[in-house]
């Protein structure tokens, strides 16, 4: 396992989850929570977030072949759903989008429904970081990798769930500027690493 497999793989899953950006999303979806109720909806979320990417990343693969889809085929459309992703984060849609789905929960979820939806499902671990977690399971295929792998998921959310305790602050600290800069910035990041997903999944399939 190379270095820079390691930092792809932290690279990508931090962009996905994008933990800075689920800040003033957080906020919204617990306005009018005390501190303490705020504090047992960040842990339940994070925890219901950690063990969806824990069963991608040990049994992506697995569900991929029930349906017949290879890997090569997963990396080319992975790649492209991240890339709608980058571009929806450099020209600011995708921000716009999870404030929607956090609106519409706050009215539906009372304070342990809201945990599941939206904030570990989809705002943490949505379409993009699923599709992200199980491309590079094919890239951490001993065991050893994937438990790797499991502990950068682990660190990125429990790096999420910190970022829940001082949302208030990073929403202060970071200001509207700082937020659209940092989202775009990471946009950037993320549309050359699904490029590079798309090549070698394409890569991958002529040379089957």
């Amino acid at each position: 396992m190379s270095t820079d497999l390691l930092i792809n793989a932290i690279v990508t899953l931090f962009v996905t989850i994008d933990p800075p950006g689920l800040a003033p999303l957080f906020l919204a979806v617990t306005a009018g929570m005390n501190r303490s109720e705020r504090s047992q909806v960040a842990l339940r979320a994070s925890i219901i977030a950690f063990v969806v990417f824990v069963v991608f990343a040990l049994a992506g693969t697995l569900i991929l072949s029930l349906f017949g889809i290879t890997l090569p085929a997963f990396r080319v459309a992975g790649g492209l759903l991240l890339f709608w992703i980058a571009f929806e984060m450099v020209f600011e849609r995708r921000q716009e989008r999870h404030e929607n789905t956090a609106k519409r929960a706050i009215t539906q979820d009372d304070i342990h429904g809201v945990a599941v939806f939206p904030l570990a499902i989809p705002l943490m671990a949505g379409p993009g970081a699923i599709s992200a977690t199980i491309l590079l399971s094919g890239d951490f295929s001993s065991a050893l990798d994937r438990v790797a792998l499991i502990a950068i998921l682990f660190g990125i959310v429990a790096l999420t769930y910190g970022v829940y305790l001082i949302a208030e602050r990073v929403e202060g600290l970071l200001g509207a500027t700082g937020r659209t800069v940092l989202t775009r910035l990471l946009g950037v990041i993320l549309s050359a690493l699904a490029v590079q997903f798309v090549a070698d999944g394409i890569k991958a399939m002529i040379a089957a």
